[in-house]
């Protein structure tokens, strides 16, 4: 890249950085109530993006061979079991994480 690209992309990364982070507040001012399309993307698009990242983690688990997916499935009872007991989000991912990270290194 050479250098006036690699300024351009800079700019470029900033303004639309700059965009997305003020254009809300231009959108919907404080004043006006909010559109119903926006409120019912606000309540539904978390769990869709949850459930797409699910889809994603899970996509290459081989159920066909060993072990079978079991790591995967011992991660996940870990996470749905903290989060029902505990209600904290960054906690059960976390634990999570951590149980899966254990199971495929030292088991």
């Amino acid at each position: 890249m050479t250098d006036l690209q690699l300024i351009i992309t800079v700019l470029a990364m900033a303004a639309a950085t700059i965009l997305t982070r003020f254009l809300p507040f231009f959108l919907f001012p404080d004043h006006k109530p909010i559109p119903k399309f926006v409120s019912f993307l606000a309540d539904r698009l978390p769990f869709a993006s949850l459930g797409m990242l699910v889809v994603y983690a899970l996509k290459d688990v081989r159920i066909t061979e060993s072990p079978y997916g079991l790591y995967e499935l011992i991660s996940l009872l870990m996470i749905t079991l903290i989060h029902a007991w505990k209600h904290n989000t960054l906690m059960s991912i976390s634990l999570g994480l951590f149980t899966y990270l254990l199971l495929i290194n030292f088991i």
